[in-house]
């Protein structure tokens, strides 16, 4: 045992239930409560039918990996924008993160892990540039100029749905809608969806009225172990990023029943998980570490999310970047401008994906499409595309490098 291992809290499966566990694969006699492929609803169902070497949500990761979004992951803001460092998480690793998380847990009871992949590496597809204040400026802007609403757990969908029309099955969309990590629950279990119609009313009802997005429920317990695996991945990874950021120090936060490091945190709620879910049809934890994930949660947005420094930094640059390029970009469309970049660099991107649409991408309506443009970018794409739109003017914004001391 290294010393670093000596001073954390690493707790385990109670002996009862690992020999449960134990006795249930060596007699075959596993919880029976995976999501079965051969129920996997599509939209088309004549079309992506399972086989021997793709099943089901196989087809469906295949498609979410190859979608000409997926590469922009890497150079999205996790949680910290404006640093030339390598070392802090970008979007492409939390969605990895989730992934694993979800599948060890998965793996325990017995679940549908191709299933839980898909949903993971899909969740955050939709995700706008700069993170959650990047979501609450396009947010923002399209409910001034249309009364409706930007989340990227719902616009993850229209990537993967209406975009790119991927025929993706119904479980997988589901997980990605509902899998909403800034929700905590001390129970998670799934309310069955049945068609595509009432998933369709859902996800509109989520434009409508972004509190909306609160009601959604995995229909799934793949979908249930994916929306808390997404609080597990950030929550001690968030303060190990502002401790490379040097923002904060880890020792900083006071002492939890989860933990107060990223590995402690992770592997404390996996445990819990497993302990209190195993053989169940809901995913729960323990009152006692539910309140200390729904303390450690509080702590990281009083110290990380809602640092001053980090929001201003943000309202008085990328704020003000994204309505001139939303107005740009909107005014360009409207008026046909087939030079600008949302006709050369996105409508002509998106095309080049030959799928069968209900209608052509550009009838789309307007500001539709410039949401879809701006949501698809990078951090480093929408300052690139502001200089270019606005080559007179400075976006104002310093990138802090590797070897920077701490303001």
């Amino acid at each position: 045992m290294s010393w670093g291992d000596a001073l954390m809290n690493y707790e385990k499966l109670s002996s009862a239930t690992e020999e449960k566990i134990k006795q249930d694969r060596e007699n075959h006699t596993l919880p029976q409560l995976a999501f079965s492929e051969e129920n996997a609803l599509r939209r088309n169902n004549t079309r992506d039918k399972s086989s021997l070497l793709r099943p089901a949500f196989i087809r469906d990761i295949d498609k979410i990996m190859h979608c000409p979004f997926y590469n922009r992951y890497a150079d999205k803001t996790q949680v910290f924008s404006f640093y030339k460092n390598d070392d802090i998480s970008r979007r492409s690793l939390h969605v990895q993160l989730v992934s694993r998380i979800a599948r060890t847990i998965g793996k325990a009871l017995n679940l549908n892990l191709d299933l839980i992949e898909a949903i993971a590496l899909g969740h955050d597809i939709g995700h706008a540039p700069f993170g959650h204040a990047g979501e609450t400026f396009l947010d923002e802007l399209f409910c001034t100029h249309t009364g409706r609403h930007f989340s990227h757990n719902i616009h993850s969908v229209r990537v993967l749905d209406r975009i790119f029309p991927y025929n993706i099955s119904l479980q997988t969309l589901n997980g990605i809608a509902s899998h909403d990590g800034e929700m905590e629950l001390c129970e998670y279990a799934p309310k069955p969806l049945s068609d595509f119609e009432t998933f369709d009313a859902q996800i509109e009802a989520c434009y409508e009225d972004k509190a909306n997005v609160k009601k959604l429920v995995p229909s799934t317990l793949e979908g249930c172990v994916v929306r808390i695996s997404d609080i597990i991945a950030y929550l001690g990874k968030d303060r190990q990023d502002a401790e490379r950021a040097n923002i904060l120090r880890n020792s900083n936060f006071d002492d939890s029943a989860i933990g107060t490091y990223n590995a402690e945190i992770i592997n404390n709620l996996i445990v819990n998980i497993v302990e209190n879910s195993y053989g169940k049809p809901y995913i729960k934890l323990d009152e006692k570490h539910f309140e200390a994930l729904k303390q450690a949660k509080a702590d990281n947005y009083k110290r990380i999310y809602k640092n001053k420094a980090v929001e201003d930094k943000l309202q008085n640059s990328v704020k003000p970047m994204m309505t001139e390029v939303y107005e740009r970009l909107l005014k360009d469309l409207t008026q046909n401008d087939k030079t600008s970049p949302i006709f050369t660099h996105h409508i002509a991107y998106v095309n080049q994906a030959h799928y069968l649409r209900e209608i052509p991408y550009e009838q789309t309506e307007a500001n539709q499409i410039v949401v879809d443009y701006i949501a698809s970018m990078t951090d480093d794409y929408f300052i690139d595309l502001y200089a270019y739109l606005f080559p007179d003017k400075s976006c104002g914004i310093e990138y802090k490098g590797y070897f920077e001391e701490k303001e």
